[in-house]
């Protein structure tokens, strides 16, 4: 069975995008679903490559036990298109470039949406970047509770209703 891949955006891909990796890698490991779900993250932007975490995203990830070791700034190509089944934006402008970046024709398969999409009761469309508010809290809250129903929407995708309801 071919794994469901999941490609997290963000502008550097040092703040929500790879705090949103290590969670929804987490998650999947403590369901083991390893073998079912890939988790990636990447930037529309090209300033941070090969650069780790963001310094408070790395601290707010230990603080509730989920590494990102090895974890590495990069920038969105345009094979991701092809390669990933979900492209999930951390914002708006993030989703405008993607869209604006993707294939018009040839091969590709992924949906792209914006992850407050997954949390529609919050009333807003963007995560906002802790980089320039420096509020990683709020960032880690929005994405574990993002994160928590995307990978039900991953499951029931997968056939596992059961897991699914929990």
């Amino acid at each position: 069975m071919e794994k469901l891949k999941v490609l997290f955006v963000c502008l550097g891909n040092i703040c929500r995008s790879p705090m949103a990796e290590a969670v929804l890698r987490a998650r999947i490991a403590q369901e083991g679903l390893e073998e079912r779900i890939a988790v990636d993250s990447a930037g529309t932007g090209d300033w941070h490559i090969g650069k780790p975490p963001h310094e408070g995203t790395q601290k707010i990830l230990a603080g509730s036990g989920i590494g990102c070791a090895g974890m590495k700034a990069r920038r969105m190509r345009s094979e991701d298109y092809a390669e990933f089944d979900y492209i999930v934006c951390m914002d708006s402008s993030n989703a405008r470039d993607i869209r604006q970046w993707l294939p018009k024709e040839g091969p590709g398969k992924a949906r792209v949406l914006q992850f407050m999409e997954l949390l529609p009761e919050r009333g807003f469309a963007d995560v906002p970047d802790p980089y320039f508010t420096g509020d990683f809290g709020e960032v880690y809250e929005l994405v574990e509770a993002g994160c928590r129903r995307l990978l039900d929407r991953l499951r029931h995708e997968l056939g596992d209703t059961e897991q699914a309801q929990r």
